[in-house]
């Protein structure tokens, strides 16, 4: 093998799906002699054993943006990157679906289409996008991704940061903007902060009619908190991740008045490939010259 990286790839045909394998790398399918790791997506790893049968490890590249099951893992002196970017489309496409869905009123369609009725109660308005306030909270590339797809409704858009920046508010500012929303999308990663964020004191805060779509993770809201606020019927959610995950049958959310709930899907469509393997590839080829690596989010940088 020589010098070459030896990098320990998901894919059955690791050429095909990169466009090739960077020069400088040996891509493998088992773990003897790894330097550069990249696990499956969405498929379950025991970490523990993964990295103990490979000493050599050097780098882990993830598929997805969330990082914080691996952290508690990671051998010491191994460096951890995320694959921030990669579902930027996916997610902030599922986002405005998901708003729409709920604002349109599409699940009671497609439950009236399996029952073969045609209703004749649709004297109210469809609620719209337009003119609507939308709260971004955790305004990453996500965030951007979402507001550039929501360019084109005719809303407005408030933007969130742990780290203010010009026209991105900080998040000491939810108190104050929180009943100004129609629409409010956390988009934060899980973290020891973010945990349990959207509570029952952050669901009071919200208009009457404003919707909760959750597109992050699951445990950055409190599901009791808002199992209780659905049931006033004063708000309501569409959500994309929960907590627990997966949602057991019988579980209350599935039966609260007033919420859309998809199986954790915002990252799973056809963009998701093509922008995972030029991710991956890039990081191989940096890695293999020497170059700076980019999106890590823990371990030493390389």
């Amino acid at each position: 093998m020589g010098d070459l990286v030896r990098a320990w790839l998901p894919w059955e045909d690791s050429e095909r799906v990169l466009g090739g394998v960077p020069d400088g790398v040996s891509a493998q399918t088992e773990p003897e002699g790894t330097e550069f790791f990249v696990p499956g997506y969405m498929v379950g790893v025991d970490l523990p054993a993964a990295f103990a049968a490979m000493p050599d490890l050097k780098v882990v590249q993830l598929q997805t943006a969330g990082y914080e099951a691996v952290v508690p893992h990671l051998p010491e002196g191994v460096t951890l990157c995320n694959a921030r970017g990669v579902h930027d489309a996916s997610t902030a496409e599922l986002a405005v679906g998901l708003i729409l869905a709920s604002y349109r009123r599409l699940p009671r369609a497609v439950r009236n289409q399996e029952l073969g009725v045609w209703p004749t109660d649709y004297v109210d308005m469809d609620d719209s996008l337009a003119d609507r306030t939308v709260l971004i909270v955790g305004y990453g590339s996500i965030g951007e991704a979402l507001e550039r797809r929501l360019a084109g409704f005719e809303c407005e858009v408030i933007r969130v940061a742990r780290r203010p920046r010009d026209g991105v508010h900080p998040t000491t500012d939810l108190p104050e903007l929180l009943p100004q929303a129609d629409v409010v999308v956390p988009l934060t990663p899980a973290t020891d902060e973010t945990r349990g964020m959207v509570d029952a004191k952050f669901l009071a805060r919200l208009k009457d009619g404003a919707l909760l779509v959750n597109v992050a993770r699951g445990v950055i809201v409190d599901t009791s908190a808002l199992v209780a606020e659905l049931g006033t019927g004063r708000i309501s959610a569409a959500l994309d991740v929960t907590d627990p995950e997966p949602l057991p049958s019988g579980h209350p959310l599935w039966s609260a008045p007033n919420v859309l709930i998809n199986p954790h899907r915002g990252g799973a469509s056809t963009a998701f490939e093509p922008r995972v393997a030029r991710l991956v590839r890039a990081q191989l080829e940096r890695f293999a010259q020497g170059e700076a690596l980019i999106n890590v989010v823990a371990g030493p940088p390389r």
